[in-house]
């Protein structure tokens, strides 16, 4: 309710003082919802737990046991499984509703304290041996089962995660840079294969109606590691660059007309920002190879900068109007 409207027709006199003190009382009277505060703390509980029981079995791994500690993981885990299987909604293709606002949590806690308990499994005794793949692909079919199971996006973004670990490489940005090497060719595309997979899990998931709301989490997991796996080919590649540069704007141009379709600003911008760092890659590599004398080359990359980025926003405003246009059709 905007107060401030009815304040302004009090004004021009289209409504009476009575009225106005009415509005005005409800307006005052009206709850504040918690609900997105609350589930904040309660992700972070969760979190803070999980991390809280790896911190503890560290300090006290040689007084505890690791049977104990591997009891007490297996534990909580069984436990928190149980109950979600006990109280969870019939499986259906379609979203369900969670029966109560703890279930989704004590599931987080049930797959978190899994993940913990087969790799503690294998750093006490080794039981896949040197096979560590295991290690990262039981946990992946566990997830994505629970994901499917009881209808969890957070679940389906830990399975997604434990398969590009399955895979060998680490999803997000700052760990592909700081822990993996992209002189790797197999790592870039092994990352352009898995982004297709994840395309395809989206088409899937929306064309097939199963879990529909799925799609988004898995654009979203594809569309930058596609794209980080292009930008590192691109970079790796000199002698191939125009051809690198041409398949990511093979992307962009697939993931702009699927943004298109979705009015979804989020991936525009994705597209936008991904291909403006090959595209400004790429014109630094030519003025690079034209050989200009250095401070030439410095002065035009600076004016390329400055206006590239003035014409990013353009292309930002512009795309934002075009997402407002569709909305109101």
């Amino acid at each position: 309710m905007d107060i401030h409207t009815f304040q302004q027709l009090h004004r021009e006199g289209l409504i009476t003082d009575d009225s106005l003190q009415k509005v005005e009382a409800v307006e005052k009277a009206r709850l504040f919802s918690l609900h997105w505060e609350l589930k904040t703390l309660l992700y972070l509980g969760v979190t803070l737990l999980s991390g809280g029981l790896g911190i503890l079995v560290y300090k006290n791994i040689d007084t505890i046991g690791h049977q104990v500690i591997l009891a007490a993981i297996a534990l909580v885990s069984v436990g928190c499984f149980y109950y979600c299987r006990r109280n969870a909604a019939p499986l259906s293709v379609a979203k369900v509703q969670v029966p109560n606002p703890f279930f989704d949590y004590i599931l987080l806690l049930g797959c978190l304290t899994m993940i913990t308990f087969i790799a503690y499994l294998q750093y006490a005794y080794s039981v896949f041996g040197s096979r560590y793949g295991l290690a990262t692909f039981i946990p992946m079919v566990i997830l994505f089962i629970s994901a499917y199971s009881f209808d969890h996006l957070g679940v389906l973004s830990l399975a997604i995660t434990n398969l590009a670990a399955w895979m060998g490489i680490a999803v997000t940005p700052m760990r592909i840079i700081k822990e993996n090497s992209f002189d790797d060719r197999r790592l870039i595309y092994t990352g352009l294969f898995l982004g297709i997979i994840l395309l395809l899990a989206a088409m899937a998931s929306e064309k097939r109606n199963i879990k529909k709301h799925f799609e988004f989490t898995y654009n979203n997991f594809g569309t930058h590691i596609l794209f980080i796996s292009g930008l590192a080919g691109l970079f790796l590649h000199e002698q191939f660059f125009i051809l690198w540069f041409l398949f990511l704007l093979l992307i962009a141009f697939y993931i702009y007309r699927q943004a298109m379709k979705k009015n979804s600003f989020y991936f525009l911008l994705l597209v936008s920002l991904y291909t403006y760092i090959a595209l400004s890659y790429v014109i630094i590599r030519i003025l690079d190879k034209i050989g200009f004398a250095d401070m030439n080359s410095i002065y035009l990359g600076l004016l390329y900068f400055i206006f590239s980025a003035i014409a990013l926003v353009r292309i930002l405003i512009v795309f934002n109007r075009k997402i407002k246009a569709n909305d109101s059709l």
